[in-house]
């Protein structure tokens, strides 16, 4: 392990792979990295960061050490390291050091990233109770063999933008390791595309006894929660609530799923977790990241921070068997899929605005990025929720007139594209400045 690099130096220029040297996620290939993870006993971020078979300190050494036989596998494109920070709380009255273990797929764009991230940490019933034996298969083991078998797979492949894959400490304890990236993204001024958190994406059977195999949902927010009052209103203003960076990804998410042969559907849930509850995304939206949380179609609530037991002859507990590793593999597969689009695109464009007042015309600018060699104006009527048709425009323009379009019924957004098609996220036109 190495100390936090600051991305220095630049890979040579890269171009995606061919499509025939893409592989799809390894259903057993997930279910040995849940296995190994849950063979730790407990992971709860209070257990023992020293003891070399148990705990949450053998558990994260192991993750990092897969980390690094990839990154050994791919010549070295992949640089593991910690950061580490001590977090007092609620749950940790005493104090915890956090540990996130990262592995950085340096791209051309070396501060620029795209982070697929998942918490390593596990409990029981008590929050408190270090000792008790805490599988955490699905929550979430589940999401930390997705991480590692996207970088796997995405490590065959070179790209603009850098990769983190974050393997979080703390979630259960108050999204302590989330907390830690985000400032670390933050001090380091990093550019951050989209933040992909993956909690809770292994099963599909609900505590109803119904099973949902054919999607997965995903949480984004509308209201941005780093949005001040003034901010808020302006966006209520214009109509954007459903349109902002983190909404913006999820829809993303949802057309890349679409395109998967054999794939399944994403449910794009309007709301920034589920009902009253959180995930190591929300301090990334706290900081104005785009970011989302993956999660399973169907959940049970007795498979989650559960004391082992059997009672009224339901079993309880975050047990392996319980895990569907195809399904697991196909929203690995998403994950995957939209890292690779994304980190392939330029950035998304700024200072996208819009005019056209007591007009039947309207004006769409923004502002150029680098290296895009072409835009993409996305327009649907505002009463609909999905973009409804798409103008390329080529590189040497920054704003268009779209002729006989009335700002007053559409709304409007541009996405920046790469030289091979790859489409940045779509940034929702605003106002124009006020003269």
């Amino acid at each position: 392990m190495r100390s936090l690099p600051l991305f220095a130096g630049l890979a040579a220029l890269v171009a995606t792979s061919p499509a025939h040297a893409k592989e799809a996620p390894d259903p057993a290939r997930l279910k040995a990295s849940v296995e190994k993870l849950v063979s730790f006993g407990t992971r709860h971020t209070l257990s023992s960061p020293d003891d070399p078979v148990r705990g949450i300190g053998a558990a994260r050494r192991w993750a990092g050490g897969e980390l690094t036989r990839i990154a050994d596998g791919c010549g070295g494109c992949i640089t593991v390291a910690n950061v580490a920070k001590t977090f007092t709380g609620p749950r940790a009255p005493n104090g915890v050091e956090i540990v996130d273990v990262l592995g950085f797929q340096q791209g051309t764009e070396p501060k620029r990233v795209i982070i697929v991230g998942a918490h390593i940490d596990s409990r029981v019933s008590d929050v408190m109770d270090a000792t008790k034996d805490a599988p955490g298969a699905n929550d979430d083991a589940s999401g930390v063999a997705l991480v590692l078998e996207a970088a796997r797979i995405l490590s065959k492949e070179k790209f603009r933008a850098t990769i983190v894959y974050a393997v979080f400490s703390g979630e259960e304890q108050g999204l302590f390791g989330g907390q830690l990236l985000a400032d670390t993204a933050k001090e380091k001024g990093w550019t951050v595309s989209a933040m992909l958190n993956n909690d809770i994406v292994g099963n599909t059977m609900g505590q109803n006894g119904v099973r949902v195999a054919d999607r997965v949902r995903v949480f984004s927010e509308g209201i941005r929660a780093a949005e001040d009052g003034p901010a808020q209103l302006a966006r209520r203003g214009n109509g954007g609530e459903d349109d902002g960076p983190s909404r913006a990804l999820a829809k993303a998410v949802d057309g890349v799923a679409a395109a998967i042969p054999g794939g399944i559907d994403v449910f794009v849930d309007r709301r920034p977790d589920r009902f009253g509850r959180g995930g190591d995304h929300e301090p990334f939206l706290k900081a104005g990241y785009p970011a989302i949380r993956f999660s399973v179609g169907a959940e049970n609530w007795t498979q989650q921070h559960q004391d082992l037991r059997t009672e009224g002859g339901v079993q309880y507990g975050d047990t392996i068997d319980k895990m569907d590793f195809p399904y697991l593999a196909k929203v690995t597969a998403i994950n995957v899929a939209t890292i690779r689009r994304l980190a392939s695109a330029p950035a998304a464009p700024s200072g996208v605005t819009v005019g056209g007042a007591l007009s039947f015309d309207t004006t769409v600018t923004w502002q150029p990025v680098e290296g895009a060699t072409g835009y993409r104006i996305h327009l649907r009527r505002n009463d609909t929720q999905d973009w409804q048709k798409a103008i390329d425009v080529p590189a040497t323009e920054t704003s268009r007139v779209l002729k006989d379009t009335i700002v007053d019924d559409h709304f409007f957004g541009v996405g920046a594209v790469s030289a091979d098609g790859a489409e940045s996220l779509v940034t929702f036109a605003g106002p124009e400045p006020r003269k």
